[in-house]
C-alpha cells in the first residue's frame, strides 16, 4: 500500500507536534500538521487518508470544518479530538459523519494509533475487494467466457451486449446446463453494476414456507426459529443484480408477493412494518416455458410480463453443430491447466464420436464428459475408448435387465434424481408423479439420496 496521508489540524502546535512524531514512528506515515480550519482546507487537494481534527479552533468550529470535508469528501474519515467531554456533542458529530470521536488525555495518542491501523485494513481491503471485482469482470467478458461460433451462439452475444446497456429485466431459458447462470453473470459484470452485487436465488431449492424469509429477510421473533434479524436476498443485491433460478417453481401466493415488489421498489421484511426500498436489476431463469405455465394457471400473467423483458432463450448443444468441439478442447484445456497436466488433444474418432451424441445434459455434460477422458487416458490424446456417455449407458442398462414395474419405477426416479442434483419438486414435474410418492419412498429406503 502507498504511504497513508494523515492531516492533524490542532492550534496547540506542542500538542499537535507530539501527535505527528508519534504517528510518524509508523514510516508509512505521511503526517501533515495544520493550526487551523483554512490551512486544513486549502490543502485538501492532497486527498488523505485521515483527519485529525480538534473540536475547538481559532477561525472555525470542528464541525463546520468536518462538513466542508465531507461534501468534497465524503470518503475521507475525520477522527474529533475534543479538550471536553460532551456526550450530546459526540452524538451530533457522529450524525454528521465523524469516523470517531476523542477526549484530550493521555490515551489520544495510542487510540489514533488504533484507529489509524483500522482505517489502513479497511482501506487495504476495499483495494482487494476492487481489484476481485474487475478481475471478476474479466473473468465474465462473454465472448471469453461463452465459447461457441455457431449462428445461434452469435445470436446470444448481440442479446447480451444489448442487455448491458440498460437495466431491463432479463428472462433466460432454455434445458438444463445451457449455461443460464453463466449468462446472467455475464450480463452484470459487463453492465454499470459491475461493481455492485450479484446474489443468486435457486428457487426450486428452498422450501416453499422458508422463500419469503430469504428472499425479503424477516425480524427477530416472526416465527419460530427467527432468533435474530435476517437481511434478505434482494437487500443484499440493493444496487446490483438478483438472479432467480427457476422462477417458474415459485407458488403463486409467493408470485403475487414478488409483483408488488418490483412494482413498488420497496419490500417488508417477514414480522416487520418498516418499507425498505431497493434498486435491483433482476434476471430470471427457467427451463419450463413460462407463457405454457400462464396458460395452465400455474404463473400470474401480470408476473410473467413483468419478468419478460429482454427474452434469451439459450440453444441446446445438440443444436451448436462444431461448438461441441470448440467447448470440448476448451474443457480439456482448462481442466490440464487446472490439474498441472500436459496438454491433451481430441482424436477426430472421438469428435466424431461427441458430434454424433444429442447431450442431454448440454454443456454442463459436455464438460463433465472431457473432465473424465482426460483422466482415463494414459496418453497425450482422448480417443473414442474415453469417451463415455454414461446417461446413454444407464439407460441400456436398464432395459437389459429384468425387473419388476415398481423397481423399473425405483431406478428411473433415482436415475432423476441424480441427474436433477436431488430436486424433489423438478423431478415430480418431469415425470408427472406427486412427490409424496418420491418423498414416501425415500422414507422407507427404496431410494437413497
Amino acid at each position: 500500500m502507498d504511504a497513508f496521508r494523515i492531516f492533524i489540524v490542532e492550534d496547540d502546535l506542542l500538542y499537535g507536534e507530539m501527535l505527528r512524531r508519534h504517528l510518524t514512528l509508523n514510516p508509512d506515515n505521511e503526517v501533515y500538521l495544520f493550526r487551523n480550519g483554512e490551512e486544513c482546507l486549502k490543502n485538501m487537494y492532497r486527498e488523505p487518508n485521515m483527519v485529525s481534527l480538534d473540536y475547538s479552533l481559532p477561525d472555525m468550529s470542528g464541525l463546520d470544518i468536518m462538513r466542508r470535508i465531507k461534501k468534497d469528501f465524503p470518503e475521507i474519515p475525520v477522527i474529533i479530538v475534543s479538550g471536553q467531554e460532551d456526550i450530546s456533542t459526540a452524538v451530533t458529530l457522529l450524525r454528521e459523519g465523524a469516523y470517531d470521536y476523542f477526549v484530550k488525555d493521555d490515551d489520544v495518542k495510542d487510540r489514533l494509533w488504533n484507529v489509524i491501523k483500522k482505517i489502513r485494513e479497511n482501506l487495504q481491503l476495499r483495494s482487494e475487494i476492487s481489484y476481485l471485482k474487475e478481475e471478476i469482470g474479466r473473468k465474465y467478458e462473454f465472448r471469453n467466457v461463452i465459447k461457441g461460433n455457431s449462428p445461434s451462439i452469435k445470436q446470444i452475444f448481440s442479446l447480451i451486449e444489448k442487455s448491458t446497456k440498460t437495466n431491463i429485466s432479463v428472462s433466460v431459458t432454455g434445458e438444463t446446463g445451457t449455461g443460464k447462470e453463466l449468462v446472467a453473470k455475464a450480463i452484470h459484470y459487463n453492465s454499470n453494476r459491475a461493481k455492485k452485487p450479484f446474489v443468486a436465488i435457486n428457487v426450486s431449492a428452498i422450501p416453499k414456507d422458508l422463500i419469503e424469509s430469504e428472499m425479503f429477510g424477516h425480524e427477530k421473533g416472526s416465527f419460530t426459529g427467527a432468533v435474530t434479524r435476517k437481511i434478505g436476498k434482494f437487500e443484499q443485491a440493493h444496487g446490483g443484480t438478483i438472479f432467480l433460478d427457476e422462477v417458474a417453481e415459485m407458488d403463486l401466493s409467493m408470485q403475487t408477493k414478488l409483483l408488488r415488489v418490483l412494482q413498488e421498489r420497496e419490500l417488508t421484511r417477514v414480522g416487520g412494518n418498516d418499507l425498505i426500498k431497493i434498486d435491483v436489476r433482476l434476471i430470471v431463469a427457467t427451463n419450463l416455458n413460462l407463457a405454457e405455465e400462464v396458460k395452465k394457471g400455474n404463473f400470474r400473467e401480470d408476473l410473467y410480463y413483468r419478468l419478460l423483458g429482454m427474452p434469451i432463450e439459450l440453444p441446446p448443444l445438440r443444436y451448436r453443430g462444431n461448438d461441441i468441439i470448440l467447448l470440448a478442447k476448451h474443457f480439456v484445456d482448462e481442466f490440464c491447466q487446472e490439474n498441472k497436466m500436459k496438454k491433451l488433444s481430441i482424436t477426430e474418432s472421438a469428435q466424431q464420436k461427441l458430434m454424433q451424441y444429442p447431450f442431454p445434459g448440454n454443456v454442463r455434460e459436455l464438460r463433465a464428459i472431457i473432465e473424465l477422458a482426460a483422466v482415463l487416458t494414459d496418453t497425450d490424446k482422448i480417443d473414442e475408448s474415453h469417451i463415455s456417455f454414461n446417461a446413454v449407458d444407464a439407460a441400456e442398462n436398464l432395459l437389459m435387465e429384468e425387473n419388476t414395474l415398481a423397481e423399473y419405477n425405483r431406478k428411473i426416479i433415482s436415475h432423476y434424481l441424480q441427474k436433477h442434483n436431488n430436486n424433489v419438486l423438478l423431478v415430480a414435474k418431469k415425470l408427472d408423479i406427486g412427490k409424496s410418492t418420491i418423498y414416501r419412498m425415500i422414507k422407507e429406503k427404496q431410494i437413497v439420496l
